[in-house]
């Protein structure tokens, strides 16, 4: 699902037009279908290169494909990483992402022998509130904040982020990044990467923006606690607004399911989101909050940016390989980020006589050749040269570098 909104003033001239990226979180199935959709831009836009832009925004998973990116990572370069490609420059272990957060169970359970404590003498001193759940209310205080380990996060990412070429530190950077997480006592949204909070590392930042309350534990940084971004906003788009970009893409991964849009419609009528039972009841519930919110934001930025013109990808809303896909799923990462390729470049195709006209004010064009073939993700990943070794990484970000200076 491709909606554009078009600014509604024209560029200065002799302005060179500031693109930026605002990706959101959805966990590993959001994260590669983002990844498809990123494939699909790259190669459909001429002029347009994801991993050379000038603002980049990521919340949650979308935090770690935008810290990527700014790093000069290509879309191909994190397609074979994450589908496990055999040209892949790291090797990427899903499971790792998926151990248990020993240490917090640990910190958890030597409050243990005090909880039990505090339990008794609360009986002791009030006997009938034995049947209260207050009694519990000792207990709930050993409960883990988290049930895996995101540390795993932080190593993986500052080990792609120290190789020749790339940094972990927002600074070092050429574009501006900034990530997403939400300060948990205060519930207010922070920006790692703006003056101020540009000197925690990158890697440390992403592992906060994807600290999903329930699943991993709040990171601590500098004496604070901090969560998922996606808390606060779906796509933090008006970060990139406010730093002035001109065009922003967004790209959020979870839309509500919408069964009346689903061809052919069936004679007897069954839900499958309510036979899914409760994860699936869950999943639409949680989504349709997301789209709710999502299309507040962007209307509200269209008044209050006017200036700039907006894209956002999203997957279609009777897309079911997409919405009944276990959100946590790492085992149809393949034939999923696939998926995202095919049905991106089909949507961009269909519309593509509005999409020229769109793109046209900011230097862009579609590359119709791109648009019309009926590769897949594999063979498009296999057109590209590999650049494995460091000076290979280095040489090919210097040149993509020198090209744009000599286009500006």
């Amino acid at each position: 699902m491709l909606s554009l909104t078009p600014a509604s003033t024209g560029l200065p001239l002799d302005h060179r037009p500031v693109i930026g990226l605002a990706i959101a979180g959805g966990g590993p199935l959001g994260a590669i279908y983002e990844l498809g959709a990123l494939k699909a831009l790259d190669e459909s836009i001429d002029g347009l290169k994801m991993h050379d832009l000038d603002i980049y925004v990521g919340v949650s998973a979308g935090a770690f494909l935008a810290a990527s990116l700014a790093n000069q990572l290509t879309a191909t370069q994190m397609c074979r990483i994450f589908t496990s490609s055999s040209d892949a420059e790291f090797s990427f272990q899903p499971e790792v992402f998926l151990r248990p957060a020993v240490d917090e169970y640990l910190k958890r359970a030597l409050g243990l022998p005090g909880a039990v404590g505090k339990m008794i003498r609360e009986l002791i001193r009030h006997p009938g509130h034995i049947t209260h759940l207050e009694s519990l209310e000792a207990f709930s205080r050993i409960i883990p904040a988290g049930i895996f380990d995101n540390h795993t996060i932080q190593v993986f990412l500052e080990r792609v982020l120290s190789s020749p070429g790339r940094t972990n530190d927002f600074r070092q950077l050429g574009a501006r990044l900034r990530i997403v997480a939400m300060e948990l006592d205060s519930g207010q949204a922070v920006r790692f990467g703006e003056p101020g909070m540009d000197h925690v590392p990158i890697s440390r930042a992403v592992q906060a923006s994807a600290a999903l309350p329930g699943l991993y534990p709040p990171v601590e940084i500098e004496g604070r606690y901090y969560v998922d971004g996606a808390l606060r906003r779906t796509l933090h788009a008006s970060v990139a607004l406010k730093e002035k970009a001109d065009l922003l893409i967004g790209i959020n991964p979870l839309v509500p399911y919408d069964s009346e849009n689903r061809r052919p419609r069936r004679k007897a009528y069954s839900s499958r989101v309510m036979s899914g039972g409760l994860p699936v009841v869950l999943s639409q519930t949680f989504r349709a909050l997301i789209q709710s919110r999502m299309q507040v934001g962007m209307a509200k930025y269209r008044t209050e940016y006017p200036a700039a013109a907006m894209m956002l990808v999203e997957p279609n809303r009777n897309d079911e390989r997409m919405f009944f896909t276990n959100i946590f799923s790492y085992s149809s990462r393949n034939q999923l980020a696939d998926h995202a390729y095919r049905t991106t470049r089909a949507e961009m195709l269909q519309r593509a006589e509005e999409l020229e006209k769109y793109l046209a004010p900011y230097g862009l064009k579609l590359n119709n050749e791109a648009l019309s073939s009926q590769r897949s993700l594999t063979e498009s990943l296999a057109r590209e040269q590999r650049f494995l070794a460091p000076v290979g990484n280095s040489l090919a970000r210097s040149l993509d570098r020198l090209e744009r200076l000599v286009s500006d």
